[in-house]
């Protein structure tokens, strides 16, 4: 990164005639500062023995630094077990869109939020219906973290529900109650997911991004794109379906899978991501 990344950023900027956006220049300086002490510390000293170290300063980033990425997750898992989640079933619903809607929501993140919603409102119907209430009866609850990376640091933006495995209801006496619902069956996922993409279909339609023309639904140009949005927009869609950028232009991202070929009689390493 150290060695690349001013060349990098110089030749996106060439390539596209346009400057990148300020927060991911930031980012990477921030990244490379990460852990030196030469970028600042704290020192720290034993009252007692008099032993004393010295620990660097972290970016805090949430890109793509590995150090402070895994102290936000488990500090976030640490949260939400001990303060946040009740001890119910929990069960984990991961909504993976097709390539041009991941391209769609990393170019458009507003339009995350309404997404999600939709996703909320048919997973809390479902719970409902299993504990046969109506709207209003009873109440879910869901935590839902966006991931906008694919285990190879590509860009898929997707989304992780922690969803509580049935409803409250008020009871007799005013505490609330839990109804656990019932594991989904094949036949239900079919049939939710279904509902999902109808659903999604309809919203992206009524936002204008999504065109239908006999039978077919297209994505809509955007003509009131910026110029960083210009200048991402080929960096998004090469990263998105593991494609270099620039340089050799359309080549696929070489991966594990891709580099090593399975000798007779041993097993082979695979990234089925890439890396």
């Amino acid at each position: 990164m150290q060695q690349h990344a001013a060349s990098f950023i110089a030749h996106t900027e060439a390539a596209t005639g346009s400057q990148l956006p300020r927060f991911i220049k930031d980012e990477f300086d921030a990244f490379l500062e990460c852990g030196i002490l030469a970028h600042g510390f704290l020192r720290l000293r034993c009252g007692e023995c008099g032993h004393d170290r010295l620990l660097a300063f972290s970016c805090k980033r949430r890109g793509f630094c590995p150090s402070c990425g895994a102290r936000r997750m488990s500090q976030t898992a640490a949260n939400l077990v001990d303060h946040v989640i009740p001890r119910v079933p929990v069960r984990q619903w991961v909504l993976s869109l097709p390539i041009p809607l991941r391209l769609l929501l990393a170019a458009r993140p507003e339009l995350v939020t309404p997404v999600l919603g939709v996703v909320q409102r048919v997973l809390e119907r479902r719970l409902l219906d299993a504990a046969e209430l109506v709207a209003g009866e009873g109440q879910g609850g869901a935590v839902t973290l966006i991931q906008r990376f694919g285990s190879a640091a590509n860009l898929n933006v997707h989304l992780h529900c922690l969803v509580l495995d049935g409803v409250y209801r008020s009871g007799a006496d005013g505490v609330p109650e839990f109804i656990e619902g019932a594991a989904p069956t094949e036949e239900g996922l079919h049939e939710l997911l279904q509902t999902v993409i109808a659903r999604l279909m309809k919203l992206l339609t009524r936002r204008g991004v999504l065109l239908e023309d006999d039978g077919q639904s297209y994505l809509a140009e955007s003509d009131t794109d910026g110029e960083e949005a210009r200048t991402l927009r080929p960096l998004q869609a090469g990263a998105v379906t593991y494609r270099i950028a620039f340089g050799p232009a359309g080549r696929k991202v070489l991966t594990l899978r891709g580099a090593m070929r399975k000798q007779p009689g041993k097993s082979s390493c695979r990234a089925e991501d890439g890396v």
